[in-house]
């Protein structure tokens, strides 16, 4: 279905949360705001392709839908399960319907769990997509860090930010770009203006080098950038 949830001027602007109303257009929403949201999510299964192997166990913290589950799934073999956690009633209710009659069904364990809370246990791949920037900054290292726990030896974690455009005129291109992208997209000026001030105290941005340090922090022997699309960053750490 078509975002439109921004375009009414008469309803108050609420702190974003991941309710029905985003559940119902959230395949709309990621691919129009998220640029290069296809191709993250597909290289993220090529990656899981390699680091899972018989019998993985890979996790999907904050899964939304289940793109990044289902792209696992696609490329991994029979046996490799996922562990889909969100903490949104409504993500998870879409999802479990989604995979209520697919081939694939056995293979997904669904959670409706904060994910600082569930266990992370003998996993091959652990993906954080677009996940952590609406964790408290002050709770993002020890979730790392019971990831990089929970690993098994060559696992990985791949993790997906928006992070904080840097000051001056690169920074400036960046948020500008993002916005027209918005634009080419078909989004309004009241849209984009009204799901920002939604986002504002929920979304928390970090720069690069903030995020790099806490893969360090947290015990991550090395880590690199896959994927940039604008103010959009991926990264591989391993073990």
């Amino acid at each position: 279905m078509i975002d439109d949830l921004f375009d009414r001027a008469n309803r108050p602007v609420r702190p974003f949360e991941f309710d029905a109303d985003v559940a119902r257009v959230f395949p709309d929403m990621v691919r129009r705001s998220v640029p290069g949201y296809a191709e993250l999510v597909g290289l993220s299964g090529l990656i899981a392709r390699r680091v899972a192997g018989p019998r993985a166990r890979c996790y999907d913290l904050g899964c939304s839908l289940g793109a990044v589950t289902r792209t696992i799934l696609r490329q991994t073999g029979p046996d490799v399960t996922v562990i889909a956690v969100d903490n949104a009633p409504a993500m998870i209710a879409g999802l479990r319907t989604q995979f209520a009659d697919s081939d694939d069904a056995e293979r997904v364990v669904t959670q409706c769990a904060d994910i600082q809370t569930v266990p992370i246990e003998q996993a091959s791949l652990v993906v954080l997509n677009l996940t952590l920037q609406f964790v408290p900054i002050e709770l993002r290292l020890e979730l790392l860090q019971r990831i990089r726990a929970g690993l098994v030896p060559g696992g990985a974690l791949i993790l997906a930010e928006k992070f904080a455009a840097p000051e001056g005129r690169a920074g400036a291109w960046l948020t500008t770009l993002h916005e027209d992208f918005k634009r080419a997209n078909g989004y309004s000026e009241l849209a984009i203006a009204r799901k920002r001030a939604a986002l504002e105290q929920v979304l928390i941005p970090e720069s690069l080098a903030t995020h790099e340090q806490r893969l360090t922090e947290a015990g991550f022997a090395g880590a690199v950038r896959w994927f940039q699309s604008l103010n959009f960053v991926a990264w591989l750490a391993w073990i």
